[in-house]
């Protein structure tokens, strides 16, 4: 008849472990990992290694669960020391040169470079320059004339109104935009009545085209479903208004049934 003893397994498992270890587990002595904790979980005065002093245990140098060296919580600026980022935010950067001729003049060559613009835009541009900079002319030099300026700019063939004029017209009419609201782009623009008069007929050509690419996009009046009622074709008059078309043009793009073909139908 035979008998089975059943050995503890930490007792097997010491023929597979090494002497150091074998003789911590007979002796009960807690060892040291380098995950920071012991052998015997319930004793907590062992979670930091020996070499470690009370102070460190208090002010928890080390996490509890992986062992690694924690930051104390002070906060170290650039170049090692303890703040070192606050002087270099706190330093202004210096204020731009006043301008003169010359570098209004490079100014005024780099905005027109990058934008088509107009010649009131570039005056607009350099007078607000000079008043966030400042005038340096030299003594007895007079104040600068953007104005001026901007004119050269056109006679070089920089800045051409009439060009800006046609382009930002058709670029509006495309997007369904009316004559009255070209009219307000180019106030804006600065573009003077001469200018803006050149370009009057051929916005008045495209008023209708113009009108019903805005009905496109809106579902009015040919592109609608024609189920309507009054108040709402008084939303689609005003929408219509307020795009910038004639009164009497957008009455009867309103009034249109739907169609197949609206741009075969009469407007005018």
């Amino acid at each position: 008849m035979s008998v089975v003893i059943a050995v503890p397994w930490f007792v097997a498992a010491l023929e597979h472990t090494t002497p150091i270890f074998s003789l911590a587990v007979q002796l009960r002595v807690p060892v040291w990992h380098n995950d920071g904790v012991t052998d015997d979980s319930h004793s907590e005065s062992n979670a930091f290694p020996p070499s470690l002093d009370a102070g460190d245990r208090e002010n928890g140098a080390f996490d509890d669960s992986s062992g690694t060296k924690r930051s104390s919580g002070k906060s170290w600026g650039k170049g090692g020391g303890k703040g070192g980022g606050s002087k270099e935010r706190s330093r202004e950067r210096p204020a731009p040169k006043p301008l003169d001729a010359a570098a209004l003049e490079q100014m005024a060559l780099r905005y027109v470079e990058r934008f088509a613009t107009t010649r009131g835009r570039l005056t607009d541009y350099l007078m607000r320059k000079i008043r966030e900079r400042g005038w340096d002319g030299g003594t007895g030099a007079a104040l600068a004339e953007p104005g001026e300026l901007a004119q050269r700019m056109a006679d070089l063939g920089y800045v051409d109104d009439r060009a800006f004029a046609e382009h930002r017209a058709a670029a509006m009419q495309r997007r369904g935009l009316g004559a009255r609201r070209v009219a307000g782009a180019f106030r804006e623009a600065g573009i003077d009545e001469g200018d803006a008069e050149s370009v009057a007929p051929a916005i008045a050509d495209r008023a209708v085209e113009s009108a019903l690419a805005f009905a496109r996009r809106k579902r009015i009046g040919p592109y609608g479903t024609g189920d309507g009622d009054r108040k709402l074709h008084e939303k689609q008059l005003a929408a219509m208004l307020r795009a910038g078309h004639r009164f009497d043009l957008a009455r009867k793009i309103v009034a249109a049934p739907p169609s197949d073909s609206p741009e075969s139908m009469d407007f005018d």
